[in-house]
């Protein structure tokens, strides 16, 4: 199923802005971004199971180890979601994902 534009914005950046240590409203690269992946066809389950996957990697960092800053931009999940789009996750793993990053 293709998303409108709109749609898949408010999708997207929804997701985004609900994930921790990100901010509260995307800013205009964010939404720049966006307009790209969306005229590249990226779905939104690829870009969901990015920013949990990132997001999860995030929060199971060693105690140890210093805290990371903030997430500032939407582009912090791009290597992620080229990573992904390279080797999907398995049938169920967005869902695990999902589970742990509690959204």
């Amino acid at each position: 199923m293709t998303l409108d534009l709109e749609t898949y914005s408010r999708r997207v950046l929804d997701l985004y802005s609900r994930l921790p240590d990100t901010p509260p409203g995307p800013r205009r690269a964010d939404r720049k971004l966006v307009i790209q992946l969306h005229v590249r066809s990226v779905d939104i389950v690829t870009i969901e199971s990015a920013l949990l996957l990132a997001t999860a990697r995030r929060l199971c960092r060693p105690p140890d180890r210093p805290p990371l800053p903030p997430v500032r931009s939407l582009a912090y999940y791009l290597p992620v979601l080229d990573e992904l789009l390279q080797h999907p996750l398995p049938n169920g793993y967005t869902d695990y994902l999902r589970s742990k990053v509690h959204l």
